[in-house]
């Protein structure tokens, strides 16, 4: 179960590298998704890449690994349900790399909702000795959670209206 504990690790220490890197486009997505002024939503961005490279940091320490399973569903939790006001508004909501707007669907919603009962479960999860597979298979996970973030993106495909 380490490789759980090491995707949830670097996905969010990675989405807090990404509210650096992008601050600006990141802090209007926080404005539209709390519904807040500039000012407001970059303490909000702030506050999320701290909590997120925080809760990291603790996912990686045994004897803290429930605080940091905690926050991180914390986290994942707050924006599920910010994205779950927005939900069929079009907007970009800074869950992908690339800067688009595109609905937010039910299916992003519970993407959100999916990686905080993640977190929870890591949380949870008695300590795994640290095996030399596991960081592979963090990144094989990692590569499947980007691609399905790539199809979430497609405007309209077939299988979405079927």
């Amino acid at each position: 179960m380490a490789a759980l504990v090491l995707f949830c690790a670097a996905l969010l220490a990675a989405s807090a590298l990404h509210k650096a890197l992008s601050r600006e486009r990141l802090t209007e997505a926080s404005a539209r998704l709390a519904g807040v002024g500039p000012v407001p939503a970059q303490l909000l961005l702030i506050l999320a890449g701290t909590l997120e490279l925080v809760a990291a940091a603790c996912l990686l320490a045994a004897p803290v690994r429930v605080l940091g399973g905690v926050i991180a569903a914390l986290v994942w939790g707050t924006y599920a349900l910010a994205l779950a006001r927005r939900r069929g508004e079009t907007l970009d909501c800074g869950c992908d790399l690339a800067a688009r707007s595109k609905p937010v669907s039910t299916a992003l919603v519970l993407r959100a909702a999916g990686l905080a009962v993640l977190a929870g479960i890591v949380a949870l999860l008695p300590d795994a000795p640290f095996s030399l597979d596991a960081p592979f298979a963090a990144a094989g996970l990692i590569a499947l959670y980007l691609g399905a973030s790539e199809l979430l993106a497609i405007p309209a495909p077939y299988w979405k209206t079927a």
